[in-house]
């Protein structure tokens, strides 16, 4: 009876330890805690007195926590789905654990003392439910780990709606709010002014991306530093790689630059501190951003939705060039979307190219992956 006894009371304290949720739960939580520190910078930002890097910085962090909170769901769907998987196909030998546990808590005292076969069958029953006892106890854990894992794994699924519903909210204020910064500035540092009527004789006479980029092909004398920060370019946008360079698009066209795939209203910033170009629509590829940051090189970005800053003026590296097009996603469509995967969402494509003077260089080795 002792045995059993002991029995019962090594399961009740296994099942009454806490156990720490899987590695996806730990996902989704610190997903969830990023996105909610977004939503509490967008009032730090307000006051801030540098509005624009402020509500820049907003952006870049909803977009982030946004990102691995997505990715996170996923993950922890496919775990819940797993689990329920396992219970469902392990459920007859549960039941039979269940059976066992329970018939030692129902038996009466006085019975367990005896057995049929006398003494020497009492002592025998004894050893073998001692050798039965570990496994037991390892059964029950795991058990109650994974039922515990699986009710984190729901809590965290039904909280993250209202998470993502004020981090769209917030977002959406801050984007706002960010144009309007913009458009409210002054006093902007400005290299030089390009001549409009210039510019104007180049989009009108231009008839390929690359012959417009040769005739802003800048001299290789000013801006040297930029050739050292190659391999260390933050990209532009959170997103990722659709095609390489040289890789044909549906209709077979081939193209010297980058095309990321990211999602609708993303932010796009300057990789390092730059010069405008030019900022406007260019042929067939929406808005386009072409930056001069030096050294006799173009940094293009075309397929903005829309774009910030004026020509001459110098932003700084990391500072806000544009939105993505696209329309905000509905709440109902990221919980849906994080079933599918991280990219399900990614319906806009940036298309970023590289040149020096006018020649295209591979982008590939200069940019790290992701945005810093």
């Amino acid at each position: 009876m002792r045995i059993r006894v002991a029995l019962c009371l090594g399961l009740m304290l296994v099942l009454a330890q806490p156990v720490l949720a899987d590695t996806a739960a730990e996902q989704a939580a610190q997903a969830a805690g990023d996105l909610q520190a977004a939503v509490v910078a967008m009032e730090e930002a307000e006051g801030a007195r540098d509005r624009v890097a402020a509500l820049t910085q907003t952006i870049r962090a909803y977009e982030d926590g946004l990102g691995a909170l997505r990715e996170a769901l996923r993950q922890a769907s496919l775990r819940e789905t797993a689990l329920s998987l396992q219970f469902n196909a392990q459920r007859d030998r549960i039941a039979q654990l269940v059976g066992v546990l329970g018939q030692l808590e129902s038996d009466p005292g006085p019975l367990l003392l005896l057995h049929p076969t006398g003494p020497v069958g009492t002592v025998r029953s004894g050893m073998m439910l001692a050798d039965v006892t570990p496994a037991l106890q390892a059964e029950a854990a795991r058990l109650r780990a994974e039922l515990q894992e699986l009710r984190d794994l729901r809590a965290l699924q039904e909280a993250a709606g209202e998470t993502l519903a004020r981090g769209l909210n917030v977002a959406q204020t801050a984007r706002t709010a960010l144009s309007q910064a913009i458009s409210d500035r002054t006093e902007l540092p400005r290299r030089f002014t390009e001549d409009p009527e210039v510019l104007r004789g180049l989009v009108e006479s231009a008839d390929t991306l690359e012959a417009f980029a040769s005739g802003l092909a800048p001299d290789a004398t000013d801006g040297e530093d930029f050739a050292s920060a190659k391999g260390r370019l933050p990209r532009p946008v959170l997103g990722s790689v659709l095609r390489r360079p040289g890789e044909a698009d549906t209709a077979g066209v081939r193209r010297p630059g980058l095309t990321i795939a990211t999602r609708p209203r993303a932010l796009v910033t300057a990789p390092w501190p730059a010069t405008i170009r030019y900022r406007g629509p260019l042929l067939d590829y929406g808005n386009v951003m072409i930056l001069e940051p030096g050294g006799g090189y173009l940094l293009i970005l075309a397929g903005l939705g829309s774009v910030y800053g004026e020509v001459g003026e110098v932003v700084a590296q990391g500072a806000p060039l544009g939105l993505m097009g696209g329309a905000e996603p509905e709440l109902a469509d990221i919980l849906a979307a994080s079933q599918e995967g991280g990219g399900a969402r990614e319906t806009e494509t940036l298309y970023l190219e590289l040149r020096q003077g006018a020649d295209p260089v591979d982008p590939e080795p200069w940019f790290t992956e992701g945005r810093e």
